[in-house]
């Protein structure tokens, strides 16, 4: 026998299979802040969602938990939701771990999707390996990434046509892994914040709002929520930045003054600027991980992208290379971060920094279009 014809019998004997026992839609977790108003990422999860979505030909719907929460369901609809579910009770309006779960397992019971994304948020982190548990599906966690494809299980001898594949960092952020689950379902992951984009809003699209009730039961209100403090400390908003000056190893202790001073220059010049890292600073102690950028920091889209002695590991680039102009000074002229660079500047940051702060304070560095 021919190796095209043993290809051809191989391939007549997989049969096409669907696990999904009729579940259908893909589902997101419309967080709520502790503030009252929809958290960014559940925006970003309606960006992703909508792409999963249309490619496994299906609805996108949006569960929101809460008291007071249905004024927001036209906003996620705008926004790409095709089905908001609401689930709104004065027991909700604080986060609780234990009712929201029994919310979201109700919603998975009765409504069958067949996939349910969260926010990899502090809440989001631990709701959803608690749903998951009770639905007795896998979690895919901290996703950086989703498609949907063929699964071919040859020993098996079985097809599934449409799979959602899950895709995230390991190997100490290294390597990509595609995680796939076509037996259990809902398929469930957590997205990272910040790394996937919300739609612009389309204030033409309508969609259905579903109010759904909880049969709470006296165990999902063991632990009770007594009060609420936000912590306030530095506030950092490198989502929000127009520019970025970004540090890395390389530049240690003193050379973070020098860009905290560049930042300062700008800000007082009018700029909304901030001040970023490497994963190698914030490791090393020289500034705070609320300044990391990168897959395992904050993903970031600035118009300006300074990075500073920052040789450009394959996370940090992720985090930062949709900026609209990067421009890379670093003393390594093969460093990686120059293939990604609209501008570079080959030399020791002790040299190039200063001049930009003297620059700055001319008021002589300027940006176009900021």
């Amino acid at each position: 026998m021919s190796s095209n014809n043993a290809s051809k019998n191989i391939s007549n004997e997989i049969k096409t299979v669907d696990f999904r026992k009729g579940a259908r839609g893909v589902f997101v977790w419309g967080q709520i802040t502790p503030e009252g108003f929809p958290h960014d990422v559940a925006y970003e999860l309606l960006g992703i969602g909508r792409e999963i979505a249309d490619k496994l030909e299906t609805h996108l719907t949006s569960v929101l938990i809460g008291h007071n929460v249905k004024q927001f369901a036209e906003d996620l609809i705008h926004h790409g939701a095709d089905r908001v579910v609401i689930v709104d009770d004065p027991k909700l309006e604080t986060f609780s771990v234990l009712p929201y779960t029994r919310v979201i397992t109700s919603v998975i019971e009765k409504l069958k999707p067949e996939a349910f994304l969260f926010g990899a948020t502090t809440f989001g982190r631990e709701l959803a390996p608690r749903v998951a548990a009770r639905v007795h599906t896998g979690l895919s966690a901290d996703c950086t990434m989703f498609d949907v494809g063929e699964y071919v299980n040859r020993r098996r001898k079985q097809r599934f046509e449409k799979v959602l594949r899950m895709i995230r960092p390991s190997f100490g952020e290294s390597k990509l892994a595609t995680i796939l689950g076509p037996w259990t379902y809902p398929q469930m992951a957590s997205a990272r914040p910040g790394v996937f984009k919300p739609l612009p809003k389309d204030t033409t699209r309508t969609g259905e709002i579903i109010e759904f009730a909880i049969d709470f039961k006296s165990e999902d209100f063991l632990v009770e929520v007594v009060d609420v403090h936000i912590a306030e400390g530095e506030q950092v908003d490198l989502k929000g930045a127009k520019i970025i000056i970004s540090g890395g190893r390389g530049v240690g202790e003193e050379g973070f003054k020098l860009l905290r001073e560049l930042v300062q220059i700008l800000r007082e010049k009018g700029y909304k600027a901030e001040l970023g890292a490497s994963r190698g600073a914030v490791e090393a102690g020289y500034i705070s991980s609320k300044h990391q950028v990168g897959q395992t920091g904050t993903i970031v889209r600035p118009d300006y992208y300074f990075a500073i002695g920052i040789s450009g590991a394959i996370q940090h680039l992720a985090g930062m290379k949709e900026s609209k102009y990067i421009i890379a000074i670093n003393k390594d002229s093969e460093a990686p971060i120059f293939s990604v660079a609209n501008y570079g500047i080959v030399g020791d940051y002790q040299d190039v920094v200063p001049l930009l702060i003297e620059i700055a304070k001319k008021g002589e560095l300027t940006f176009p279009d900021l």
